[in-house]
């Protein structure tokens, strides 16, 4: 009799996916995962690829350099270069400091000129009143606005000019070098500029007589006349004092006499003092009388 074998079955193959394989699926479902693995994954791939190639000092070094040259030849071009250095609106004394204050070396390439810190440089000089330094078609510009003197200020420092708004343009050996320019004398006198430049403005026919205007204990201004005669103005209102003076003096002829001061500080009691000459002669008349 014919022994018939067994025939072997195939187990069925489980559908259920293994642990492995389920915990996978389950972080797939989530989107902070599905974002590490398409952006983060990379960035920390690429970031420990980079920490080990630079981990060498040799790797570092060529790299550092070949960055150097490749920026080293793009601010070379010669678009890039500047070739010179002109100055407009300075004298020839402030240009001449203005290069002395700049040892530059041209050509150079424009990315190793710090304009803003050679402007602040520049502004700083007592004469120039504005500077504006920008770089134009290779030229180095410099445009420079200095500050024009409007009086001679003597002052315990010496001998100043001053421009009409105060600012110090610089010193000068001698008053008798700018004659054109009014002389302002007294401490503090720089403060106030614009009133000496006012009450100056207003001496009209006496213009010729004045030599100077003195700033008197830091609060107002004498006016001195040529003969040694002096006008004490007051702190308020000091145009209209002297207009009154300069209209007595049409009217009765005062400043013709021989007067030392005039002094206008009390507007209602006006006093004037003679000169020490006139008075002695007035003794002597009033002794023969």
């Amino acid at each position: 009799m014919q022994q018939v074998e067994p025939t072997i079955i195939a187990p069925r193959r489980d559908p259920a996916p293994s642990r492995i394989s389920y915990k996978i699926q389950r972080l797939m479902l989530r989107s902070g995962f599905r974002r590490f693995l398409h952006v983060g994954l990379p960035v920390l791939v690429l970031t420990a690829t980079v920490g080990i190639v630079f981990s060498d000092a040799g790797r570092r070094e060529a790299f550092e350099l070949k960055i150097s040259e490749v920026r080293r030849s793009i601010q070379e071009r010669p678009e890039f270069m500047v070739k010179l250095m002109a100055i407009d609106g300075a004298s020839d004394a402030v240009a001449a400091e203005i290069r002395q204050s700049l040892p530059l070396e041209f050509p150079m390439t424009a990315f190793d000129l710090d304009l803003e810190q050679m402007r602040a440089g520049i502004a700083k000089m007592d004469i120039v009143a504005n500077v504006d330094v920008l770089v134009r078609s290779g030229v180095l510009q410099i445009n420079v606005v200095e500050r024009i003197p409007a009086v001679v200020w003597r002052s315990y420092e010496g001998v100043i000019l001053l421009d009409a708004e105060g600012h110090r343009v610089k010193s000068v050996v001698d008053r008798a070098m700018h004659p054109e320019l009014p002389l302002i004398a007294g401490q503090g006198a720089d403060k106030h500029i614009v009133q000496a430049l006012d009450i100056l403005a207003a001496t009209g026919p006496l213009a010729v007589r004045v030599r100077g205007i003195e700033w008197m204990g830091e609060r107002r201004w004498d006016l001195v006349l040529d003969r040694k005669q002096r006008i004490l103005l007051p702190e308020d209102a000091p145009i209209a004092a002297l207009e009154r003076v300069i209209a007595l003096s049409k009217a009765q002829d005062m400043l013709a006499r021989d007067l030392t001061i005039i002094d206008m500080r009390n507007g209602h009691r006006p006093t004037i003092r003679i000169a020490e000459g006139a008075i002695a002669e007035l003794r002597r008349i009033r002794a023969l009388k």
